[in-house]
């Protein structure tokens, strides 16, 4: 997993099991836990040997399934189906699909006949043991997960690792965290020397920060003595060639606290990546960057959110919020993708689409804001 990339089906995104043909072994939601699976031999109980997975019931021939909400919706880049512990009971094989669907639907309407599953891992062996890996080429946006297990047996963890590309329409008129994947806590190594420690956040889009919080929770006697946000509006080039500003001049840190600061209005000029600098190391737990987007950042993530989602998934969001439907709806959803904010606003302006005018200003506003 690369530093870009997520683990979408983690728990603390709020990702879930939401269904499975069976658990009879081993229950479900053992499956999206954060911590390695674990192993206690010879540890018993009425169904036989305590398991850290999802386990199901010999049943063979056949097929088992389990159902994953995505905590955040987003591309997949690759699939780990981890059958750690899992020696003479994993399964011989598995698929993986994926869907893309409005709300929160249960389990009767994801296997209903009304929903699509695209294909992300066909069906492919497994090793016990092991961390099977695929990796996924499908570029579109997805919300569900299906994994099936061929014929039956344990899987101790599922991981779809990505990138997260946030609903738009969930962000309008709302300030927000413009970091909102949060650290699980970054820690790191003692320096005896004159350097100190920094990441690196790409925000969820351009905008401007009005409030951070630096938390050291937990950490008590490994806490850093100061930490500093720089920031930088990155172009094509990347953040490597902008122009860095100071955002919160070194500021001093206590352990175990939240720290609330709140950025002048001078500094907070529009940015699209923010280097937390710690002083000399130490760790933090989180870190949160409160603000709002800009009207380009915006327009910019409503048009990668657009032009990600699978064309069913864009049909039903352009009949649902716009009213726009049959052939105009079928020619916007196929001219994707859209390389500029400005193309999709000219589109939508200037009549070469028949039958788009009068949707043509709530498309605007629902995918450009």
């Amino acid at each position: 997993m690369t530093d870009s990339q997520v683990n979408l089906a983690a728990r603390r995104l709020g990702a879930g099991v939401i269904a499975a043909s069976d658990e009879f072994f081993g229950e479900k939601e053992n499956l999206l836990r954060a911590e390695p699976p674990g192993h206690q031999p010879r540890t018993f109980g009425h169904k036989g040997q305590v398991v850290d997975g999802w386990e199901t019931r010999r049943h063979s021939p056949g097929q088992d399934w389990a159902l994953i909400r995505l905590g955040a919706p987003g591309v997949i880049h690759a699939v780990v189906v981890d059958t750690a512990h899992f020696t003479g009971n994993f399964p011989a094989e598995c698929s993986v699909e994926a869907c893309a669907v409005e709300g929160y639907p249960g389990p009767a309407e994801l296997l209903g006949p009304d929903v699509t599953w695209a294909p992300l891992v066909p069906r492919s062996a497994l090793a016990g043991d092991s961390e099977n890996r695929f990796a996924v080429s499908d570029p579109r946006r997805f919300t569900h997960l299906r994994l099936t297990i061929y014929p039956d047996g344990g899987v101790a963890r599922l991981r779809a690792e990505g990138e997260v590309v946030p609903d738009p329409r969930l962000l309008n008129g709302l300030r927000l965290d413009l970091v909102a994947l949060e650290n699980d806590g970054w820690e790191t190594r003692r320096r005896r020397d004159a350097g100190h420690d920094w990441v690196l956040f790409r925000l969820a889009g351009a905008g401007h920060i009005h409030q951070a919080v630096v938390d050291t929770s937990c950490f008590l006697g490994n806490a850093p003595a100061t930490a500093a946000l720089r920031g930088c509006a990155a172009g094509e080039a990347g953040p490597d060639a902008a122009e860095w500003f100071d955002l919160l001049p070194p500021a001093r840190l206590q352990p175990d606290t939240r720290h609330r600061f709140r950025i002048d209005p001078a500094r907070s000029r529009c940015a699209t990546h923010v280097r937390l600098e710690i002083h000399p190391d130490g760790g933090l737990a989180r870190l949160r960057l409160f603000g709002e987007l800009t009207g380009d950042g915006r327009a910019a993530l409503g048009l990668a959110w657009f032009d990600l989602l699978p064309e069913e998934h864009a049909l039903a969001v352009l009949a649902a919020d716009c009213g726009l439907t049959g052939p105009p709806a079928a020619g916007l959803a196929a001219r994707r993708p859209y390389p500029q904010p400005d193309r999709l606003a000219a589109l939508l302006s200037g009549g070469e689409l028949p039958g788009l005018d009068a949707a043509a200003r709530r498309v605007r506003a629902l995918i450009l804001g």
